[in-house]
């Protein structure tokens, strides 16, 4: 199961995420769950560092399907437009395959 920890302030200004585990829907190279969950994470890493001028720190351990980003101060409107695109696609994900292959938790630092 992947488990995603999204990290806001008491304003709901995003501050990072942690994405941990693999999702387990299917065997190694064939599981869309996780393939999914990966696209969407890298891909707003990837378009956080392109599109915007927000510093933030990343972190991946591949075996571990661990990767972590964290903002050194709470995201402006792009990098928070892009935190909740990713909110969107990872929920839409959840609610298609369900709890037993990825948990998406909201806390608030």
């Amino acid at each position: 199961m992947t488990k995603i920890t999204i990290f806001r302030n008491h304003d709901g200004e995003y501050l990072g995420f942690d994405c941990l585990g693999h999702a387990g829907y299917a065997d190694e190279g064939e599981d869309i769950v996780c393939a999914g969950i990966s696209a969407l994470v890298i891909n707003t890493i990837n378009s956080i560092g392109l599109f915007t001028d927000e510093p933030c720190e990343t972190d991946a351990n591949e075996d571990d399907g661990e990767i972590r980003l964290r903002f050194t101060s709470p995201a402006g409107h792009d990098a928070g437009l892009l935190m909740q695109s990713l909110v969107l696609g990872l929920q839409g994900i959840q609610n298609t395959y369900g709890n037993d292959y990825i948990i998406l938790n909201f806390r608030e630092v």
